[in-house]
């Protein structure tokens, strides 16, 4: 996005503004009179502050230079024109389901790319026979290790040493690539060759292309706060919009898979990383501290499962927290003098967003200490706010929500960090004190939702229930200009209040219906001995479908039937399907009727011989039931409003159905 030159002063007032204001808080708004632990909580608020108006600045910063990478290449026409290179293909797993491998396996041998030059492996640190046997069926290499040794870093290293190619890919067991995935990704290194060998002196050698970590399921945030079709995923904001605008630069945060390296490059930095819990993190900055670039492309080319149970997530944002921090000390991101200005900031940044968790517990705890019991850690007036905070506060909020995409706005990012705030921040600490869990287990994604699970609502409930309770005794008996002189302590616990009540509903769950995902897909076929349909959407084990002849009779349930799909020469050509996918036989059972427009839905089941081509049909290309961007019509307000109303449904259904089982009994 190209910002003007009256934006960019905007920015800049934005900046200036708020910079005066930190310079103010820190010079005439410390207790220093006070005893030392208020007086230590008012110098460590200071420094949140100070922390989370420099990340904004770094943000806004980068957003305003100019791009220094200048993308001006057909990649298709690059692809076809030019050697084209051998790839090797690496899928690392861990004791996954034999299940969800399959699909990635499946996805991968669909790429569009020369056969003699595509070379699929699995790396299995298990050394599994059923592994073993899943490799042979579907024709791909088999390298295996045993104990598990080095984890993950160990794995890749162990299959790399065994293979050759100038380029390798790395997906993550349930990272299922898309037909172009190669495609989009394999001609920026044959342009950055070509402009190489034209000027070597003002041409850095492309180390590693990340695309987005991409999803096909809601996440956590979307299921839980009845939002599956308002906001988008938790991590597109990153994946698409940050890291994107980071290798604009020159310098991209590798984020674990979906990524095609250069293998010299990693080579040259000794391969991953094995001392770290976050081994991509690392890598990725390593290879640009060895003199590579690395860029981000903008277009999810792969799409993967999420976990929505609390208990794996919180497990899973833990370790990657500990991984960061790990690594920055490993790299000695502030003092190294192999690391550029650039990548110094963009690392320093990953660092500190790790920290916004501890910083948001602090920014609840404040206003609760003075509207509770009085503790200022603020000393000034409202009128004093009103001339030195309010403008700059406005201003650099305005400039945030003007400047960013339309993936995520900034109530939502203060929304997960809320959630994630009360479990992250003591792993952040104990690591930056080097104080190390002995042992992490890979994450499962497979929903696990039990009773226990809303033991995790408890640290949420207890702070919404004392910001409450602030709210209701700092304002009660206040009239007139008391309100007014309060109005900023109450602003800021109603902010958080509102971000602690999405916590509690996030941390409450929801229950899930439906274990398999659906996909849009609009594809012609037909019932043996019925006719002809079109399917509305599809999954692994069902489809919905429309009859292109409402009958006049409704379809038999629970009846076994065939079925086939026919997959048109456009459709053939544009996925990359095999000739032999051209019709997928399916065994159907009618398992409901969806209306009286001929619409119903069914368990479906591919024979054998049209598995493979089922598998790629479902998980080809992204889903579209899932968004890409925020709903911009909904606000906060609407959202917290409707998930209040979902749950006293719930409660109201609950309480309905007890009271009619105490009366048959």
């Amino acid at each position: 996005m190209k910002i003007s030159r009256r934006k960019k002063l905007f920015y800049c007032l934005a900046i200036v503004l708020s910079v005066i204001y930190l310079i103010w808080r820190i010079g005439w708004t410390i207790p220093w009179n006070q005893n030392f632990p208020v007086l230590l909580y008012a110098l460590i608020l200071w420094g949140c502050e100070v922390i989370s108006n420099l990340t904004a600045y770094i943000t806004i910063t980068f957003r305003m230079l100019p791009a220094k990478r200048k993308l001006r290449l057909d990649l298709h026409h690059v692809l076809d024109s030019w050697q084209v290179p051998d790839v090797d293909v690496l899928i690392a797993t861990h004791n996954e389901d034999r299940d969800l491998l399959e699909k990635t396996v499946n996805g991968t041998t669909y790429i569009k790319y020369p056969k003699d030059k595509l070379h699929i492996y699995i790396c299995d640190d298990g050394n599994r026979p059923e592994i073993k046997k899943l490799a042979d069926q579907y024709g791909v290499g088999y390298i295996g290790l045993s104990n598990n040794h080095e984890a993950k870093a160990g794995n890749l290293n162990h299959a790399l040493s065994q293979l050759t190619s100038p380029l390798f890919v790395d997906f993550d067991s349930d990272m299922i690539p898309y037909t172009n995935f190669l495609q989009e990704t394999v001609p920026y290194f044959q342009q950055n060759w070509l402009d190489y060998k034209n000027d070597p002196d003002h041409t850095k050698p492309l180390g590693y292309v990340q695309t987005p970590q991409s999803f096909y399921e809601d996440d956590i945030f979307q299921y839980n706060l009845f939002s599956e079709r308002i906001i988008a995923n938790e991590q597109d904001f990153f994946s698409r919009d940050v890291n994107v605008l980071y290798g604009k630069h020159g310098y991209t945060i590798f984020t674990g898979s979906n990524a095609l390296f250069l293998r010299q490059a990693v080579d040259r930095v000794g391969g991953f990383p094995t001392k770290t819990l976050t081994e991509d993190f690392e890598l990725g900055a390593r290879i640009d501290m060895a003199g590579y670039s690395s860029f981000s492309t903008t277009k999810p080319q792969s799409a993967g499962t999420t976990p929505l149970d609390l208990k794996g997530v919180i497990k899973q944002r833990s370790r990657w927290a500990r991984g960061v921090i790990q690594s920055c000390h490993n790299l000695h991101i502030f003092i190294n003098p192999q690391i550029t200005w650039t990548q110094r900031v963009i690392l320093a940044n990953a660092y500190f967003y790790w920290w916004s968790f501890f910083r948001r517990l602090i920014y609840i705890a404040a206003p609760i200490l003075f509207a509770v019991w009085g503790i200022q850690v603020v000393k000034t007036n409202f009128w004093l706010l009103m001339i030195m905070w309010a403008p700059g506060y406005a201003l650099l909020h305005l400039v945030l929500g003007d400047s960013s995409s339309k993936i995520r706005n900034e109530r939502w990012g203060e929304v997960q960090e809320t959630f994630f705030a009360p479990y992250l921040f003591l792993p952040v600490i104990l690591q930056t004190l080097h104080i190390k869990k002995r042992s992490f287990q890979v994450t499962q994604k497979n929903y696990q939702r039990n009773w226990l699970d809303q033991v995790y609502m408890l640290p949420h409930l207890a702070m919404w229930l004392l910001t409450t309770y602030a709210i209701i005794v700092f304002n009660y008996g206040k009239w007139g200009s008391e309100i007014l002189y309060g109005a900023v302590i109450t602003f800021w616990l109603l902010m958080h209040w509102i971000n602690l009540s999405f916590a509690v509903f996030i941390a409450m769950g929801r229950h899930v219906y439906r274990q398999q995902t659906r996909f849009p897909r609009r594809i012609t076929g037909e019932i043996t001995g019925i006719g002809a349909m079109e399917t509305i959407d599809i999954s692994d084990t069902g489809l919905s479908f429309k009859m292109k002849k409402i009958p006049e009779t409704p379809l038999p349930l629970d009846q076994h039937l065939t079925g086939q799909l026919h997959l048109t020469d456009e459709l053939l050509k544009k996925r990359n399907f095999r000739a032999e996918d051209q019709n997928l036989d399916l065994d159907l059972k009618i398992v409901r009727k969806i209306d009286d427009q001929g619409r119903y839905a069914a368990i479906a089941k591919p024979q054998k011989s049209s598995r493979r081509g089922w598998l790629h049909l479902v998980y080809d290309q992204h889903n579209r039931s899932v968004p890409q961007e925020y709903d911009r019509w909904k606000t906060p307000f609407d959202i917290l409003g409707m998930n209040t109303r979902k749950r006293l449904e719930q409660v109201e259904w609950y309480l309905r159905r007890r009271f009619t089982r105490q009366r048959e009994e």
